[in-house]
């Protein structure tokens, strides 16, 4: 879902990079009114998460894989301000240290998945999701946050002039849909998994979230460490569109990222290295995300 650099117009990435700093500034303001301190460490873990989940991409169909973008999951566990506030870090750092995702294009990419997807992600849990249809609310908000997201996309890359034909956008269409499905199920399991360690998490209920520190932090560690193990290689939908229209490869990154590819380069063995390289990126994701919530808590508190 990450554009690289090089796709997008310079007037279509230059507004989008301008409208993007007002968007993360008022989630920034919300957040910082919204962040209880007990619960600072849960932005940090759920950062770490999110970057780990984001490497492992799952096949989707015809060559082209997904991955979870999960937007829906960190709006329905941490609310919609510490979520765009928290995949905004993790974009960041995907773009900076891993080449994931263009530098001039990050704008896009926090309006698409930071802003857009949160958004979207969150509006069927904030209509429907605090009854019996809990479980459809948080499944359509997955789905929702993919298509929104994907939409976003394709709209910025068509005005910048990406030769989209109709028939190749309608089979992406697709695709994302069926991306979008796998997002809303995992996004239902893993709250699913988090209510049973923790009752009252999703009701913002005073309970202990030491359960749910633990379960996401040691999951993103085994995502990070052994996922790149049965990780799909097929590129994503974005990349698989830019391959048919004739751009094969994405244009270099304006800065030499320390780990493009998510590769520790100096390491031997194919695994290692991307092991290595994840567990590097969930550890800054996670730090970024707490001092972040902890930025934000202590200007509350000025």
């Amino acid at each position: 879902m990450h554009i690289p650099d090089g796709f997008l117009s310079t007037p279509v990435w230059a507004s989008l990079d301008l409208a993007a700093v007002p968007a993360v500034g008022y989630f920034a303001r919300k957040a910082r009114s919204d962040i209880e301190e007990s619960r600072i460490p849960l932005l940090g873990v759920m950062g770490a998460f999110v970057f780990a989940a984001q490497m492992i991409n799952f096949p989707v169909g015809l060559g082209t894989s997904g991955h979870l973008l999960g937007g829906a999951l960190l709006a329905c566990l941490l609310g919609p301000a510490s979520a765009a506030i928290v995949m905004t870090a993790i974009l960041v750092i995907q773009a900076l240290v891993f080449q994931d995702g263009g530098i001039l294009a990050l704008g896009a990419n926090v309006l698409n998945m930071a802003v857009i997807g949160v958004l979207a992600g969150y509006l069927p849990y904030r209509l429907f999701g605090a009854g019996r249809r809990k479980k459809l609310a948080l499944f359509a908000g997955g789905l929702l946050s993919v298509m929104a997201s994907a939409l976003a996309a394709l709209a910025q890359l068509a005005v910048s002039g990406v030769p989209i034909r109709p028939s190749l956008a309608g089979v992406s269409l697709v695709l994302f849909f069926v991306s979008g499905v796998v997002e809303g199920v995992i996004t239902v399991a893993v709250a699913q998994a988090v209510e049973n360690l923790n009752p009252g998490w999703l009701a913002r209920a005073e309970a202990s979230w030491k359960p749910g520190v633990a379960f996401f932090g040691g999951l993103a560690i085994a995502l990070a460490s052994l996922g790149v193990l049965i990780a799909s290689q097929a590129p994503d939908g974005i990349g698989k569109i830019l391959e048919q229209v004739g751009i094969a490869s994405h244009p270099a990154g304006l800065l030499a990222a320390p780990l493009a590819g998510y590769e520790v380069s100096w390491l031997p063995g194919g695994w290692l290295r991307k092991a290595m390289a994840g567990l590097a990126g969930l550890a800054a994701a996670g730090l970024a995300c707490l001092a972040l919530g902890r930025f934000l808590a202590r200007r509350r508190s000025a």
